[in-house]
């Protein structure tokens, strides 16, 4: 077990230098640099290096460290839940900036320097945990040394059978991510690292469960078994259209793109009284009959 006190103890150490470098980004940048860049890059920078870290325990420990896949999805909760604790608002996925965007919360000018910071910041936690298992400090840092240039695909089944299990993990997080939007963080953390976490235990086996596309490319693209446009159905193409379908179904239109709302009928807030038309009428009738009595009651000339 002291090979997962070290990776406990790498987990505390990313959380605690990201937290360093958003206090210290807070101080020297403005605040909308800092929400578009330092944040997006910072929050990309500690997802990439735990997943990483935590993807490698899940492949290696069950053979490599004699636990099972119980305690990697019981840090993986722990994880999301520490990440949306202190993500400081940052996603650090792609679609869900996008779908910022299109709800017309954000501009392109934001949106696209959010993606940069985020494929800058994953980029960069990829590379430092590249370095950080060439120190080989446990027996799962060598054998991730000795496996990492014969790495083979997170695809395991047929193409359209993964690119619809990606959609679909990413529909549903975009779903959960659109109801909780406005909830108190006290209730979206858990929330969200519960349907992450069961996510990744029923998809996993299938595509890896990543549903965030900057993710996944720098965690499986460079392996072997497909080929970079089969990567890009599955990881790019699907976790877009399933954010796009959860956009959809939950706002009944796409407000950047039409005003109308394709799926749910708007009433209006304003009816007739029609009551009181009635009894009008009703009222009106009687001082008709009075003109008419008055007017025959006159004696004729």
């Amino acid at each position: 077990m002291a090979g997962l006190n070290v990776s406990i103890a790498f987990f505390f150490l990313v959380v605690g230098v990201a937290q360093a470098l958003r206090r210290l980004s807070k101080r020297l940048l403005s605040p909308g640099a800092y929400g578009c860049l330092a944040r997006e890059l910072t929050g990309s920078l500690q997802l990439c290096m735990s997943c990483l870290e935590l993807r490698m325990l899940l492949e290696i420990g069950p053979w490599g460290g004699g636990f099972g896949p119980d305690v990697v999805l019981t840090l993986l909760f722990l994880l999301v839940a520490v990440h949306g604790a202190s993500f400081d608002g940052a996603s650090a996925n792609p679609t869900v900036s996008l779908q910022e965007f299109l709800l017309l919360e954000s501009n392109l000018a934001a949106t696209a320097a959010k993606l940069l910071a985020q494929a800058t910041g994953m980029g960069t936690g990829w590379a430092v945990t590249k370095l950080y298992w060439s120190w080989e400090l446990t027996h799962f840092h060598l054998i991730q040394n000795l496996i990492a240039s014969e790495c083979s695909s997170s695809i395991h089944t047929s193409l359209h059978h993964a690119a619809f299990v990606e959609g679909t993990c990413s529909f549903l997080f975009h779903l959960v991510l659109l109801k909780l939007c406005r909830s108190h963080p006290i209730y979206q953390v858990p929330a969200l690292a519960v349907t992450v976490t069961f996510l990744t235990y029923t998809a996993g086996p299938f595509t890896g469960a990543f549903f965030n596309p900057a993710l996944a490319t720098v965690a499986t693209f460079r392996c072997s078994g497909n080929s970079f446009w089969d990567y890009v159905q599955v990881y790019w193409l699907g976790p877009l259209a399933g954010m796009l379908a959860a956009l959809l179904l939950y706002q009944g239109n796409i407000p950047r793109l039409f005003q109308k709302n394709l799926l749910y009928s708007q009433r209006s807030k304003y009816k007739i009284p029609k009551a009181r038309v009635v009894t009008h009428v009703e009222d009106n009738e009687p001082r008709r009959k009075r003109k008419g009595q008055k007017s025959n009651s006159e004696p004729h000339a």
